[in-house]
């Protein structure tokens, strides 16, 4: 008897195993001057603030927090090139939580895009999550919604934007990775830049 339940909890486990390790195929918006969702998941916040570690610079911050549920495969948000990479050890504060931004494991990304600017994103390691894989080396090109990474077992994914990028996301909403359109820049500010 204590073999059946031995056998029926694995095998549970392997298809949670299978089914968190999906990739499922996704249409990449074609549309110009749009950025997309580089996770799944719930966004936490979006809102303006100074990213004063990377990018040294006002930026437009969208927060997307991946439970053990969401699909934890990351995309780029625009085409472009990765300038560097820089991981950073760090503490598994649950990643919903804000001090996880500043204070837990994470590996943060600059993308310069096809126009010349740039996007930083951060994979943040959660509570649960406590492998942070990262696919990409700097001089590498990504096209929009190419996978560039993963987070295992619940995580965040911070997106850092010029404070000109338009946000059509709002807090609470389920967005897509390389599907879900998190904002755009407006033709005008890009050539007055």
């Amino acid at each position: 008897m204590g073999w059946i339940i031995l056998a029926i909890l694995g095998g549970l486990f392997t298809l949670f195993v299978a089914y968190f390790f999906r990739n499922p195929k996704r249409k990449i918006p074609t549309l110009k001057n749009i950025l997309v969702s580089p996770a799944d998941g719930t966004v936490i916040h979006v809102g303006e603030c100074e990213e004063d570690r990377f990018l040294k610079q006002r930026t437009l911050r969208v927060s997307i927090f991946m439970s053990p549920f969401d699909v934890h495969i990351n995309r780029s948000p625009a085409s472009g090139k990765i300038l560097q990479i820089n991981y950073h050890p760090g503490r598994f504060f649950v990643a919903s939580q804000e001090k996880a931004s500043l204070l837990n494991e994470q590996n943060a990304l600059i993308l310069e895009t096809e126009d010349r600017f740039k996007i930083l994103l951060i994979q943040i390691a959660g509570f649960v999550a406590r492998r942070i894989v990262c696919y990409v080396k700097p001089g590498d090109l990504l096209n929009r919604g190419e996978i560039f990474g993963m987070i295992r077992f619940g995580s965040r994914v911070d997106l850092y934007l010029p404070a000109d990028v338009q946000p059509i996301v709002k807090v609470g909403q389920h967005l897509k990775g390389g599907e879900s359109i998190i904002g755009y820049r407006d033709e005008k500010e890009k050539t007055s830049n």
